[in-house]
């Protein structure tokens, strides 16, 4: 009963150090807010406000009426209206234009006549995935017009019915969210409490802990649970932002999702308890906590960029990293709104890496104490 009581005690005195030192609270509640809206709406993939040049040799009614329906989307600007080809360079040049449609000559009469009308999309490729995205928009709202004014245009081709499952109006926060969640999960949880337990043995205070009535891990228990409270506390704020500020829905199971949630803070805890048996100060801690987790849960964990798309060394390299694991099930819960029963290989792998930090870093923490 005293061990527990003792143990109790060291878990409160973790409590109030983290409590009145007010930059601790400020990187465990401030950052997750910070980079929830600094990724939510700053790094984004949505085209808006594309502007746009047309040519038009013969402005006809159906010229017309296509370039209001361009104009009256949300993700362009007809900004310029050109009367030739030769324009459009020194349009593009000129930054008068990001995107042109051309239209060829009488291009309503000749629609349907053997010789036919043509559209051009001519768009600036420095940007390739920009370039892809508009020229796939106009192409779309082109067609949909063309097919809703006349039966013959509809006719004309096979054209595909383009359907968006789980995120129909491509907002980008519905693929950066999970990622975000991960990254600042295992940044806060990892980082946090590997300084905390390295300052101790900075400052000589973890050999004056180590001689108490308590053992050892129960000593890294009670500056770890701290942590995990806080770290709880930090994923309600960026679920709350995720679903109210960049309405990102939560389309599954709530409760798995926390449950998972619950399960990455562990495996973060854990790594940063490995961290803190590798590093000999602050500093060292702060390295190592950048470098084998920032940088490779932005990379490896399909935040940016899809994993399967990497040469498959890489692709076999990011499974070591729990943050790939832990966002590719919040993508099937939470956006994609699959039953658990779709994540259990992410359960099982997420609890396996918990385990087996914990018990290295528990070995590992005990021989260099000795």
């Amino acid at each position: 009963m005293t061990k527990i009581k003792t143990f109790l005690a060291f878990v409160r005195k973790e409590f109030y150090h983290i409590l009145r030192d007010k930059r601790t609270i400020l990187i465990l509640l401030g950052m997750p807010v910070a980079q929830i809206i600094l990724f939510g709406f700053a790094l984004s993939t949505e085209i808006k406000n594309i502007k746009i040049a047309i040519v038009a040799p013969v402005r006809d009614e159906m010229i017309r009426q296509i370039v209001e329906r361009i104009d009256a989307s949300e993700y362009f600007a007809v900004t310029d209206f050109l009367t030739s080809e030769r324009e459009i360079d020194r349009t593009m040049r000129t930054g008068r234009a990001d995107f042109v449609i051309a239209f060829s000559p009488f291009f309503a009469d000749r629609l349907f006549t053997r010789e036919g009308s043509q559209i051009q999309l001519i768009a600036d490729a420095t940007d390739t995935n920009t370039a892809t995205a508009v020229t796939m928009y106009s192409s779309s709202i082109i067609q949909s017009f063309l097919a809703e004014k006349t039966v013959e245009a509809a006719s004309t081709g096979l054209q595909p019915t383009i359907r968006m499952l789980y995120n129909p109006q491509m907002r980008s926060a519905y693929s950066f969210v999970p990622g975000v969640m991960g990254l600042i999960m295992i940044l806060i949880c990892a980082m946090m409490t590997s300084i905390s337990i390295v300052r101790e043995k900075e400052m000589g205070t973890m050999e004056v802990l180590l001689v108490s009535p308590v053992k050892p891990i129960y000593i890294i228990w009670s500056k770890m649970i701290p942590y995990f409270a806080v770290s709880c506390v930090s994923f309600a704020l960026i679920l709350l932002l995720s679903v109210y500020v960049l309405e990102v829905p939560v389309q599954g199971n709530f409760v798995s999702l926390c449950l998972l949630s619950l399960l990455y803070i562990a495996t973060s805890l854990a790594l940063g308890l490995l961290i803190s048996t590798v590093a000999n100060s602050q500093v060292t801690a702060m390295l190592l906590s950048g470098m084998v987790l920032m940088m490779p849960s932005i990379f490896f964990s399909g935040m940016v960029f899809p994993v399967e798309s990497m040469p498959v060394i890489l692709e076999y390299f990011s499974r070591i990293f729990p943050a790939r694991w832990y966002v590719a099930a919040v993508k099937k819960l939470m956006i994609e709104g699959l039953p658990v029963a779709y994540v259990w290989k992410e359960f099982v792998i997420l609890t396996g890496m918990t385990l087996f930090l914990i018990a290295v870093s528990l070995k590992n923490f005990k021989n260099r104490l000795q």
